[in-house]
Order: C-alpha cells, then sequence, then structure tokens
C-alpha cells in the first residue's frame, strides 16, 4: 500500500504539481532573458547616445574655434584698416599743412620783398641824398639784398 500511495503521490506529482513549476519556472526564465534582453537594448541605446553627443560636442568645439578665428581675423582686419586710414589721414593733414606753409611763407616772401623794396629804395635814397624813383633799379637792389639775406642764412645754417 505504500508503494501505491506513493505511486499516486507521484502521478499527482507529475500531472499537476509538476507542470505548474515547470510553467512558473519557464515565465520566470522568460521574464529574466526578456530583462537581459530589454537591459542590453537599453544599454546599446545609451552607448549610441552617448557617442552621437560626444560627436555633437566635438562639432560644435570645432564650430566654436572656427568662430574664434574668424573673429580674430576680422579684428586684425578691421585694425589694419583703422591704422590704414589713419596713417593716410595723417600723411593728408601733413600734406595739407606743408601746402599752407608753402603757401604762406612765398606770400610772406611777396610782402617781405615789397615792403623790405619800399623800405630799401627809401633808405638808399637818404643815404644817397636823393631820390630813387627808377623801377628797375629799385627792383634790382632789392633782389640783390634778398639775395645777401639769403646767402647769409645759409652760412649761419651751415656752421651750426
Amino acid at each position: 500500500m505504500t508503494a501505491i500511495g506513493f505511486l499516486i503521490l507521484l502521478f499527482i506529482v507529475i500531472k499537476y504539481i509538476a507542470p505548474a513549476f515547470e510553467k512558473i519556472y519557464q515565465d520566470r526564465k522568460e521574464a529574466i532573458e526578456g530583462g537581459l534582453a530589454k537591459a542590453k537594448k537599453v544599454q546599446a541605446e545609451a552607448a549610441a547616445a552617448r557617442e552621437e553627443y560626444s560627436q555633437q560636442l566635438d562639432s560644435a568645439r570645432l564650430e566654436a574655434q572656427q568662430i574664434r578665428e574668424e573673429a580674430r581675423a576680422e579684428g586684425e582686419a578691421i585694425i589694419a584698416k583703422a591704422r590704414e586710414r589713419a596713417t593716410a589721414e595723417a600723411q593728408r593733414i601733413t600734406e595739407n599743412a606743408q601746402k599752407t606753409i608753402e603757401a604762406e611763407r612765398a606770400a610772406a616772401a611777396v610782402s617781405l620783398r615789397s615792403e623790405v623794396g619800399s623800405l630799401a629804395t627809401a633808405l638808399a635814397g637818404k643815404i644817397v641824398g636823393e631820390a630813387l624813383t627808377d623801377d628797375a633799379r629799385s627792383a634790382r637792389v632789392v633782389d640783390r639784398f634778398l639775395a645777401d639775406l639769403e646767402t647769409e642764412q645759409q652760412n649761419a645754417g651751415a656752421t651750426r
């Protein structure tokens, strides 16, 4: 009887209990394998996202470097143009000043020649005791006086 009870118990275990345990085991195994597959998939997606992020970051760094280089080159170009304009303006101002000085010097020379001529003629007339009204003679006296004056200035400038 114990053998029959054992066989009945074995039959019940094999027929009803073992399949239930087998189903629980299979469900648990599938859940674990599904979780592992899902984890691998998520891990692969994370790696792909990290790689994409890294590429975008490298691209952004490269673009930022290019922008900095362009800005530096543009700044240098602006500075060079400003220097060019300043140099041209300084040269223009210098040329205008030289022209103005030359024009004023020429005007002063004409005025001086006229005044010196009048004074020299009057002085010569007083020294000689008669009025020198001859314009040609007056012009020669003035020219000779101014030439002597320029020669003296040049000699004085050369000895300095």
